[in-house]
């Protein structure tokens, strides 16, 4: 047993709540509530009607035995992008795994856009990821789970202890999507489920009530033509798609993420793509 407050508890637990509803033609912050090491900037001011929001850890990383939950509700009608301000980092650990849990609620006709920058896990690291979403009639959801197989530029691939990550998405007919993968860093690059020597993967889920065909062309078009990128797109069940991304560079990634949100939004939204001014 390692009850909550014993001397022998690693890591923190950090809570963040957030609650977005269309006012005056508007996104605004209805509620805001956080314990560190969770936090939020203040919301961007862009153009269009969505509320922009940075999500925080102002330790610099994840630490072995870290608990994070995130609850984010996004009333009818209203519009939330939520990013983070750079990469999330993993740190070693000697211990327990680090756990993000994260519960995203979107009302009728609202949209949310979950767009983090990618995650790194560090050698030794151990880090597991919980997305559930729930999607309400006329819902649009744009979710984007990218990372690196380690600190490339430093050599150190497939060095990480464990990397698990999963979303599931719902709505009132009942799933919609489920994916996971459970990662151990044994550095076989090319072997059968993971990337094939590619460093970098994305995986983006959108579900939007639009015509999912052109939607599944424009992103196979805009992601093939991207050089050091490999794509495949599929049709969910009802309502969406789902996007496999590996880059060979860092630069490559960054370019299939913008793109693929790019065209979500177009088509998606009929919105042009948002500058999230992280340079």
């Amino acid at each position: 047993m390692d009850p909550e407050g014993s001397e022998s508890r690693v890591g923190r637990d950090g809570a963040l709540s957030l609650r977005f509803a269309r006012r005056d033609g508007a996104t605004v912050l209805d509620g805001c509530r956080f314990t560190l090491p969770l936090q939020v900037l203040t919301p961007l001011a862009v153009d269009g009607t969505a509320s922009v929001v940075s999500i925080l850890n102002p330790t610099g990383a994840v630490l072995g035995g870290d608990r994070l939950r995130i609850d984010v509700v996004v009333g009818p009608s209203a519009h939330a992008v939520l990013t983070t301000p750079s990469a999330t980092r993993i740190h070693r650990t000697d211990g327990a795994v680090a756990e993000q849990d994260v519960d995203l609620r979107v009302a009728a006709g609202g949209v949310l856009e979950w767009v983090p920058d990618h995650t790194i896990p560090h050698e030794g690291s151990a880090f597991r990821q919980r997305v559930r979403a729930r999607v309400g009639p006329g819902a649009t959801l744009v979710f984007v789970d990218a990372f690196a197989v380690g600190r490339v530029a430093r050599g150190e691939c497939w060095r990480f202890a464990h990397l698990e990550s999963g979303i599931t998405v719902t709505d009132d007919a009942g799933r919609l999507c489920h994916d996971r993968f459970v990662l151990k860093g044994d550095g076989r690059w090319g072997g059968l489920g993971y990337t094939e020597g590619a460093p970098y993967v994305a995986t983006i889920v959108v579900i939007a009530d639009v015509a999912l065909d052109d939607l599944a062309a424009g992103l196979e078009a805009r992601l093939g033509a991207i050089d050091g990128v490999r794509a495949g797109v599929a049709r969910l069940p009802r309502r969406g798609l789902l996007v496999r991304c590996l880059a060979g560079s860092a630069p490559a990634l960054g370019d299939a993420l913008r793109e693929g949100w790019e065209i979500a939004r177009q088509q998606a939204l009929g919105e042009s793509a948002i500058d999230l001014r992280k340079s």
